[in-house]
């Protein structure tokens, strides 16, 4: 027996040890070919001589979560951006000054270091997020001075499967950060990095967070050879999946430049917040706004305001929910209060009436039920890609128990349901909301607008285009509310938007207001 229990030791051991060899083996080559991109790139010794680093760029990026086709052309926001990273203290700054023409200007900055993340509009400084400062930390890791150097000290690097990107072959290698993978594509014929390829954090910010574990892929071209035999890329594109969201070009970068220490400074009260909100962050969003009670518009009509505006529906045999909006976890705090208003009610249906990214988020908890989804028939594609995302990270209940989602699309006038509270749907089919809906409550006489303006800080409509589509909409169907409300807006008369739009024939940019 104990000379079986030697043999049985040894056999495991040495097991042990040829898999351990396997490792080593898979991770040599990897390792190999990033020795050599870093030699490419100036060698290992120039890139960790980097004490700090400027890049000022200009680039566009691709609205994709606001324009009114999938597929394009989009709206697109112009960017003059501007990086410093002091390698050193850890510390990053990134300031955005954002032109969409016509509608808007504004500029923001992030400010991140180890331990805290700020953001600044103007004076006004504000504590950031856990998720921010990981996608700070990312985005600093996964810069083109520092990529390979994460790559190099990675523990898990490994040789992909090879791979050609714009008709060049590519070595590919792969590594880990922050538990999510990373795939980088290293040119085969001059060793530098052509793409990398993440899903972690920095992949999920923004508006992206919405739409499942969507891969951002960037590349790099238009490499130079400057300071110190360093080579770096004066162009940046970014991909989600198919699309093409954004492009940046370099038109300045400095090696070492000094850089303000007050500008890279988290003041203390802003850290001590920032602490507090990490040590104990909310367990989800709220349902509507805090302290703000959800306003009966009608009998069985329930308006739930917030961010996103949400409204229950009673009719004779169940309820109808108006918009999906946010997240997976929004829509099951509002079937939650659905149930606790109107216990034993079945959900018949719940209605989606535009392709923002925000207002459909939260679509999956019903498809999961297999609740019908009334929705735009142009919509229905964007819908399909939100039910056929991968949630691994944030798993819901369609993720536990996948189904095929009831999809009700429509594109004519539509009723749904009887009695007081009849609904028709119908297509707004304007030139801004294309792949909107608006909502008729003929017992009510009240209409739903979707979202196609918002109100301004005067209190009144943000778009004089928008507006009229709507009321354009409202008279092509014969429509003659008392009131009507919207996605960002409180019920209110329709007389008063009719009376501002008389006295708003609109203007260009630039053209005095008449």
């Amino acid at each position: 027996m104990p000379d079986r229990m030697r043999i049985a030791g040894c056999i495991g051991a040495l097991s042990i040890s040829i898999a351990g060899n396997v490792a080593i083996a898979a991770e040599r080559p990897a390792i190999t070919l990033l020795q050599s991109a870093i030699a490419a790139q100036g060698g290992e010794a120039a890139l960790r001589s980097i004490k700090t680093l400027r890049v000022k760029t200009d680039g566009y990026r691709n609205m994709l979560e606001q324009s009114e086709r999938p597929e394009g052309p989009y709206i697109v926001e112009f960017q003059h951006v501007t990086v410093e990273h002091d390698v050193t203290k850890h510390r990053w700054r990134a300031r955005t000054e954002s032109s969409i023409p016509p509608f808007a200007n504004y500029a923001a900055e992030i400010v991140a270091d180890d331990s805290a993340a700020m953001r600044v509009r103007g004076t006004n400084k504000a504590p950031g997020n856990a998720d921010l400062l990981a996608s700070m930390k990312e985005t600093m890791a996964l810069s083109p001075a520092r990529l390979l150097l994460t790559a190099l000290e990675a523990g898990d690097v490994a040789l992909g499967a090879p791979a050609t990107i714009q008709s060049v072959p590519q070595d590919v290698v792969r590594f880990t950060l922050d538990g999510a993978p990373v795939t980088l594509f290293l040119n085969r014929f001059t060793h530098l990095p052509t793409a990398v390829d993440y899903a972690g954090p920095l992949a999920r910010d923004g508006y992206w967070r919405f739409v499942g574990d969507a891969p951002m892929r960037t590349l790099f071209s238009s490499w130079l050879l400057g300071d110190r035999g360093i080579r770096l890329p004066m162009q940046w594109d970014v991909e989600r999946g198919p699309l093409r969201e954004a492009t940046y070009m370099v038109r300045s970068l400095q090696i070492d430049a000094p850089l303000a220490d007050a500008d890279m400074t988290i003041p203390e009260e802003i850290r001590a917040k920032f602490a507090t909100a990490v040590a104990a962050p909310p367990a989800s969003q709220p349902l509507g706004f805090p302290g703000q009670p959800p306003v009966e518009l009608a009998p069985g009509i329930t308006l739930i305001p917030g961010p996103w505006n949400v409204t229950l529906v009673r009719q004779e045999d169940g309820l109808v929910i108006l918009e999906a909006p946010i997240s997976s976890a929004y829509s099951d705090l509002v079937i939650a209060e659905a149930g606790r208003r109107y216990p034993g009610v079945p959900i018949k249906a719940v209605v989606s009436t535009s392709d923002s990214w925000p207002h459909l988020a939260g679509i999956r908890p019903y498809a999961a039920r297999g609740i019908p989804i009334y929705c735009l028939d142009l919509n229905q594609p964007a819908l399909q890609r939100l039910i056929d995302a991968r949630f691994d990270g944030r798993a819901d209940a369609l993720t536990a128990r996948p189904r095929p989602a009831a999809f009700k699309p429509l594109s004519g006038r539509t009723v749904l349901g009887t009695g007081a509270n009849r609904l028709e749907l119908m297509p707004i089919r304007g030139e801004t909301s294309e792949r909107q809906l608006m909502v008729w409550f003929p017992g009510a006489k009240l209409l739903y607008g979707s979202d196609p303006f918002q109100q301004g800080g005067n209190g009144k409509p943000t778009s004089v285009q928008a507006a009229s589509e709507v009321i354009d909409a409202a008279h092509r169907e014969h429509l003659s509310p008392d009131r009507f409300f919207m996605m960002h807006i409180g019920a209110a008369p329709w007389a008063e938007l009719e009376a501002w739009m008389a006295t708003n024939p609109g203007k260009f940019p630039g053209e005095a207001a008449s």
